[in-house]
């Protein structure tokens, strides 16, 4: 089944702890059947210290959100 959510749409999350809340989205990735989206699911990774990376640190990143969760907003881009 082909996702009718694409990349720069507005989507209304339909369930979970961001009930309720729109949100661009960012990135979608049909494998998995999910979508990353815009200031939300955004959690900081911590990265050992490696040879390229001597300092270690933090990075951020996007968890995805299963797209059965979310809903188009019809007329919004």
């Amino acid at each position: 089944m082909k996702s009718t959510i694409k990349t720069g749409d507005m989507v209304k999350i339909l369930a979970g702890d961001n009930k309720g809340k729109t949100a661009k989205v960012v990135k979608v990735s049909p494998k998995e059947n999910k979508a990353f989206l815009e200031g939300i699911e955004v959690r900081e990774r911590h990265l050992r210290a490696t040879q390229f990376n001597p300092k270690g640190g933090k990075k951020t990143v996007h968890l995805g959100i299963d797209l059965s969760n979310l809903k188009k907003e019809e007329g919004k881009k």
